[in-house]
Parts: structure tokens; sequence; C-alpha cells
């Protein structure tokens, strides 16, 4: 789901929540050692996302929030701040060239360059996350 969140909204918070969880409390944030991503640079993006980012000549850059059932993508165009809401069951990670990671949900796509350790160890965090909360498989009760 794709919002504009830049204006406080009461609705689209609480479609946030209800698609990815409320966020972290401080103390979550303590124990996880931080939610936030450093800033990441987008190198390729879906059409929809990339129809946002060229109506401004910025750099194209976003970051990444973690949240109990999912994360969120935020990027800014123009003066307008966007997010792309993905639940961790349609969450798709793949780490594609040795310094690039794609981020997926149905047919939105942001890939973003990863040249920094701190990157790789904060996408290493959201998938070591995501698999120890995700709920028990059919597979596993055997």
């Amino acid at each position: 789901m794709l919002l504009n969140i830049s204006y406080n909204q009461p609705k689209i918070r609480e479609k946030i929540n209800a698609e990815v969880g409320a966020p972290f409390t401080l103390l979550q944030r303590f124990k996880l050692n931080g939610i936030g991503s450093p800033k990441l640079h987008i190198t390729t993006m879906s059409i929809d996302i990339h129809n946002l980012m060229v109506l401004d000549q910025n750099i194209n850059t976003c970051n990444v929030e973690m949240r109990p059932k999912g994360i969120i993508v935020m990027f800014r165009s123009l003066l307008e701040t966007y997010a792309l809401v993905i639940p961790y069951y349609k969450l798709n990670l793949y780490k594609g060239k040795a310094e690039e990671y794609s981020i997926y949900k149905d047919h939105y796509f942001i890939k973003v360059k990863a040249d920094d350790a701190g990157i790789h160890k904060y996408f290493k965090k959201i998938l070591d996350y995501k698999s120890d909360n995700a709920p028990t498989q059919v597979e596993d009760m055997q």
C-alpha cells in the first residue's frame, strides 16, 4: 500500500498500524539496537514509485522503519512524504548484486545501493526479526 503520509491524518495512521502494527516502544527499540535504517540511495524502482520520483530533481533516497508486523519504506518527492507499507508476509527481500538489495511487495519494488557495512547489518536484522516472529508453519509441526 503506497500512501501519502505528509499530513497528520488519523485514518491513514490507523491503516498503517493495522497493516504493520503500532511502532515499537522505547524499550523494544533499545533491545533491537534501533529500528531505522541509514539513508539508502535508490537505484531502481517500480513504475508507480518512479512516476512520483521524477517530479523533482533531487537525489532519490529512502529509509526503512521496522514495525512488529512489517516494514515501512519512506521517501520524499517534491514536498510530500510517501510510505510503502509492507507486512512481513508480503515482503520479499533479495540481495541481487554484491552491493544492492531489492525490496519487493506485490508489483511494487525498490532497489537500494548497499555500499556500507551498516546497511548490510540492517537488512540482516530485518530478515532475522521476520524469521523469529513468523507464525508457525504447517511443515514445522511435524
